[in-house]
């Protein structure tokens, strides 16, 4: 499954959570890739990733949690 993260309007985000939170619900999605997708949605863009299908009820929950705006492509 692909979604598109298309912000995140937490008051304070952490980084750090929302990098390692990207690596979880991700197939292809490395640490260091993670880093990088968290600035680019921290500054205002919006990035898309693959999800592994198993598990999406629990990260799109994760997601919500940090304050992340999802939408899902497919």
């Amino acid at each position: 499954m692909k979604i598109n993260l298309l912000s995140c309007h937490a008051q304070r985000p952490d980084r750090r959570a929302i990098a390692k939170c990207i690596v979880e619900i991700s197939s292809n999605v490395g640490e260091s890739l993670s880093n990088e997708l968290t600035d680019i949605l921290l500054e205002g863009d919006a990035v898309d990733i693959e999800m592994e299908d198993k598990n999406t009820g629990s990260a799109l929950r994760s997601l919500r949690k940090l304050s992340i705006d999802y939408e899902i492509i497919e």
